[in-house]
C-alpha cells in the first residue's frame, strides 16, 4: 500500500505507475481517465490522492541545468531540492530561500505554496519562471512568467497537469551563519514583533504553547549582514525545535558561516525530517495581524499544547500567484506539528481556526485543516480564474480528485 510521509492517509489510487522517460509519462496521462502527480508525500491531507491512478517522477532523468547567463536553473519534476542544492552552488548560484526540509520535492513545494521564512523572502513558488507539464491529452505545454495563466498555473494543486520540469530564477551564491535564542517572553516580542521577525535573512520562532513565551528564535544571517540584538539568551549548544528531541537531525547553529543550502533548511537532508512521528496544519494571516492573532492563540493555549509538539512562526512576503496563500498580503504563517493522533488534534485545529477567524487565515493545501469549502473559496479572489485555466488545459477534469472537486471546482 501507498502512504504519505505521516502515516496518516493511504493513498486510494488503483495503480501507481512509475515512468522512466517523458515521453512514457505522457502516454500514461493520454491513456488514463483520471491521474494525479505524486511528490515525495509529505502533505498530510488528500490533496495528492485519487481512486484512480497515481504518476511518480522519481524514475525520470535527474535533470539540473544551470543558465549563468540568464540566472536560471532547470529541474526536473521528479527532484527534491536536497538533490539540486550543491549542484547549484558548485556553479556561483544559490536559491533566494529554501523550506525547513529539504526532502520535499520541488514540484510538489511549489505546486502548494510552500515557503521558508524571512520577511523580504516570498514562497517557494515565487521562484518559478516556467512550467513544463503534460497536460490532459499527453501534450507537452511550457508555460512561462508573463504568460496569459501562468500566474495561476504555478500553485495549481495538481489540477492542471502533471509538472515534469520547472525554471528557477537564481541569486548569485551566499553563507549563511545560523544562531539560536532561546526564552523570548511574548510580552517582550509583541512590542518588537517586527524588528525581531526583520532582524536577519531569515528569522523563526518556535514555541510550545505552555506559556506566554517563545522557546527558541531560529535566527539565519547572511554572512557580513549586520548582527541585530535579540531580547533573548542565545542557546548554550545545538536544539531541535521540539523540546527533548536530538539535535543531531539539524543543521548547523554554532554561528560558522556555511553554504545557503547547509544553512536554511532547519534539517539535514541525510536525517529524518522534524519528528517524523507528527501531523501538520499551518495557517497564514496577513502579516500586520501577527501580534493580533498570536494573542488570540496564547488565550486558548491551554486547548493546543496537550498535543502538540512545536509551534513554528515565520513570515513571507507577497507574490502574485493566484492560489498562494500569500498571494498579494505579506504574510505571517503560523505553523503547528502536532502529535500522531488525528481524533485528539483536529478539535484543537477548529478551535485554531476559531480563534484565527477574524484574521482570514489561509490554511495551507497540503497540511490538516477544518475549514469548510464556503470559508475557504472566498478567501482567493482569483478562484473563477483558476476555474476558466482549468477548463481550458483540462476540460474533461482528468487531474481533478475529491480535494479539488471540493474547495476548487464545487
Amino acid at each position: 500500500m501507498e502512504v504519505n510521509w505521516a502515516g496518516n492517509l493511504t493513498y486510494s489510487a488503483a495503480r501507481v505507475h512509475r515512468p522512466v522517460s517523458v515521453g512514457e509519462l505522457q502516454g500514461v496521462v493520454a491513456r488514463g481517465p483520471r491521474i494525479r502527480a505524486l511528490g515525495t508525500r509529505h502533505s498530510f491531507n488528500e490533496v495528492g490522492d485519487t481512486p484512480a491512478e497515481l504518476v511518480e517522477l522519481g524514475g525520470l532523468e535527474p535533470v539540473v541545468e544551470v543558465d549563468s547567463d540568464r540566472a536560471r536553473v532547470r529541474v526536473g519534476g521528479g527532484l527534491r531540492y536536497a538533490d539540486v542544492g550543491r549542484y547549484i552552488d558548485e556553479r556561483g548560484f544559490a536559491l533566494g530561500n529554501l523550506g525547513s526540509l529539504p526532502h520535499i520535492s520541488v514540484a510538489g513545494a511549489c505546486a502548494t505554496g510552500t515557503h521558508g521564512s524571512g520577511v523580504g523572502n516570498a514562497n517557494l513558488s515565487a521562484a518559478v519562471a516556467g512550467l513544463e507539464l503534460v497536460t490532459a491529452e499527453g501534450d507537452l505545454v511550457t508555460l512561462r512568467r508573463g504568460d496569459e495563466g501562468f500566474d495561476g498555473a504555478v500553485v495549481g494543486l495538481g489540477a492542471l497537469g502533471v509538472v515534469v520540469a520547472l525554471e528557477l530564477d537564481l541569486v548569485p551564491s551566499f553563507q549563511v551563519r545560523q544562531r539560536v535564542y532561546e526564552a523570548l517572553p511574548l510580552d517582550a516580542l509583541f512590542p518588537k514583533f517586527q524588528e525581531i521577525v526583520s532582524s536577519a535573512y531569515s528569522v523563526s520562532l518556535f514555541t510550545d504553547w505552555r506559556g506566554p513565551v517563545i522557546n527558541q528564535v531560529w535566527v539565519k544571517r547572511r554572512d557580513g549582514e549586520a548582527v541585530v540584538p535579540i531580547p533573548a539568551e542565545p542557546a548554550d549548544g545545538p536544539r531541535h525545535p521540539v523540546p527533548g528531541m536530538s539535535p543531531d537531525s539539524c543543521t548547523v547553529q554554532s554561528d560558522i558561516p556555511g553554504p545557503w543550502f547547509e544553512r536554511l533548511p532547519h534539517f539535514r537532508p541525510d536525517r529524518i525530517p522534524s519528528a517524523g512521528d507528527e501531523l501538520q496544519s499551518e495557517f497564514m494571516i496577513d502579516a500586520s495581524d501577527a501580534v493580533a492573532a498570536l494573542t488570540a492563540l496564547d488565550a486558548i493555549r491551554d486547548h493546543i499544547h496537550p498535543v502538540l509538539r512545536i509551534c513554528e512562526i515565520r513570515t513571507i512576503a507577497a507574490d502574485r500567484l493566484w492560489l498562494s496563500p500569500c498571494y498579494e498580503r505579506d504574510t505571517v504563517a503560523l505553523h503547528f506539528t502536532w502529535i500522531a493522533d488525528t481524533p485528539a488534534v483536529l478539535p484543537a485545529v477548529a478551535r485554531i481556526e476559531e480563534a484565527l477567524a477574524p484574521f482570514a487565515p489561509r490554511p495551507h493545501w497540503a497540511k490538516i485543516f477544518t475549514t469548510p469549502p464556503d470559508a475557504l473559496r472566498p478567501l482567493y479572489t482569483r478562484l473563477p480564474d483558476f476555474q476558466a485555466l482549468a477548463d481550458d488545459l483540462d476540460p474533461s477534469g482528468k487531474f481533478r480528485n475529491p480535494f479539488t472537486d471540493k474547495y476548487l471546482f464545487a
